[in-house]
């Protein structure tokens, strides 16, 4: 009995021992192993055996990136005014064995890292640089820090400022500032919308004389191309009219001195006939006589003569 007690026991200190031999690692962490007190190993992802009551399983570290959140920490800048910042650092575990045994806590280390050197960059600058350098100063950190914590066995990704924080009256300053640089936007957007206003209505009273000069040019070129093409009518009419009169005329001078060869008339029938047909000739208004002077003196001759003959007409 007491022999099947005993080898139960022993039993189960062997299943304990097997089970406590197994360790499982998870995907994106590692474990650090002692032997007796000094670093063995690391245990990558999977499953391992250890010895039990030898290996001791000092601590599961995860690989993964990871996020640490500082609380805002009071800052005093270059011109003496304080304000509240807080970061967000963003960190991975590259060599698992040194973040372990180079330092106690390293997650206090990168904290205390932060704090201090960001006082330092702060310190240098002005509240006006220090709202404005945002990226600077997180550049700056994340230079300083990574240098750091190499010795940890530790990338720092990033060092972000999540918040700055100035005090009451300052934000009351700033608050006033961005509205007067809000109402000066305003302002200038208002006039030079009035400006855009005033300039395109000149234009187009500018456009509006430019067409209507254009149209009385256009006018006035029709009109006096119409004046032209009546005033070429008109004289084409005259000098057609003037044709006709004169083919007449001489036509009635041709038939009278035909008549006069045919009859055999002396001198005064025909100096009273070519009388005739120039009184014929005078009576239409369309019709020029220019004579030269003795052309004059001879016409006198000729009306004597006509005279004469009228005479001896009526004593007949």
């Amino acid at each position: 009995m007491i022999g099947t007690i005993v080898l139960i026991i022993i039993i189960v200190l062997v299943l304990i021992a097997v089970v406590s031999s197994i360790k499982v690692v998870n995907t994106g962490y590692v474990s650090i192993i002692e032997r007796f007190g000094q670093y063995h190993g690391t245990l990558q992802p999977g499953w391992h055996f250890i010895i039990p009551f030898i290996d001791f399983l000092r601590r599961k570290v995860s690989t993964k990136q990871q996020i640490l959140d500082i609380e805002p920490q009071s800052v005093i800048t270059k011109d003496n005014v304080k304000i509240s910042i807080d970061n967000v650092i963003f960190y991975k575990i590259l060599n698992p064995k040194e973040a372990i045994y180079n330092i106690e806590d390293y997650r206090a280390g990168i904290i205390f890292s932060t704090i201090t050197n960001m006082r330092n960059i702060v310190g240098d600058m002005s509240l006006d640089e220090v709202l404005s350098g945002r990226d600077k100063i997180n550049g700056e950190l994340l230079k300083v820090v990574d240098d750091i914590t190499d010795a940890y066995g530790i990338k720092i990704l990033s060092v972000e400022i999540k918040n700055i924080i100035p005090p009451a009256e300052i934000q009351q300053a700033m608050e006033k500032q961005m509205r007067a640089e809000r109402d000066k936007r305003a302002v200038i957007l208002q006039a030079e919308g009035q400006k855009q206003s005033e300039i395109a209505k000149a234009e187009g009273m500018k456009q509006a004389k430019i067409l209507q000069a254009e149209a009385e040019k256009e006018a006035n070129i029709r009109r006096a191309e119409g004046l032209r093409q009546s005033q070429v009518l008109e004289a084409e009419g005259k000098a057609v009219a003037i044709e006709e009169v004169a083919k007449a005329d001489a036509k009635a001078i041709e038939l009278v001195n035909r008549s006069i060869i045919d009859s055999g008339t002396d001198e005064k029938v025909i100096a009273l006939k070519q009388i005739e047909a120039l009184k014929e000739m005078a009576k239409n208004p369309a019709n020029k006589l220019i004579l030269p002077n003795e052309s004059i003196s001879s016409l006198g001759n000729m009306a004597a003569i006509a005279d004469i003959l009228q005479k001896d007409k009526s004593s007949k």
